[in-house]
């Protein structure tokens, strides 16, 4: 039986400490201190209660737009990460057959996140690497109006990955696996 509040608060430590806490997106610590993140826990497994959970969230977004970017968590869901690529794939599809293209994006976050290319113990990785499986579900609009105030946005992805290799592995493990 999953612990819905547990799992809730298990992630909010994570996006606080590591994402925020290592600023791999110096764009959450706004959100995060404004408390307009949604958490929402997604307990089935099979592939459609995933992508009809996603559907609720774009509604959830839709209708409360004081919501400004919600975590959808599939702790029961995803363990191997080349099928959660392909969920985030079919969500993405999803998004843009539903008319959400443009309005909302999905970014993605595994245990196992492995960019392409990259050697499964690339520091790195941890960038993208959650305790959980989850689909990020992002307000295009206030992508865009935080693009607009932030120098150099191309070189985000550069410093993150130079930040996660000069902690290293063993230091960004220990940090992600301490929101347990």
């Amino acid at each position: 039986m999953i612990d819905t509040e547990q799992v809730i608060t298990q992630t909010k430590k994570w996006v606080a400490e590591v994402v925020v806490g290592c600023n791999f997106c110096p764009f959450a610590a706004k959100p995060v201190r404004r408390g307009s993140i949604h958490y929402q826990v997604e307990a089935a497994a099979d592939e459609q209660s995933c992508l009809d959970a996603l559907l609720r969230e774009c509604h959830r977004l839709d209708e409360q737009p004081a919501i400004e970017t919600t975590l959808l968590i599939f702790p029961e869901a995803y363990p191997g990460f080349d099928d959660y690529l392909d969920l985030v794939a079919l969500a993405e599809d999803l998004l843009a057959a539903q008319g959400y293209e443009g309005v909302y994006q999905v970014a993605g976050f595994h245990p196992d996140y492995r960019f392409a290319e990259a050697p499964a113990d690339d520091p790195a990785n941890y960038t993208n690497r959650s305790l959980y499986p989850m689909l990020h579900l992002i307000r295009e609009e206030g992508i865009d109006q935080a693009l607009a105030h932030y120098t150099d946005p191309e070189g985000i992805a550069d410093r993150n990955i130079a930040f996660a290799r000069e902690k290293g592995l063993v230091y960004l493990k220990m940090l992600r696996d301490n929101c347990l």
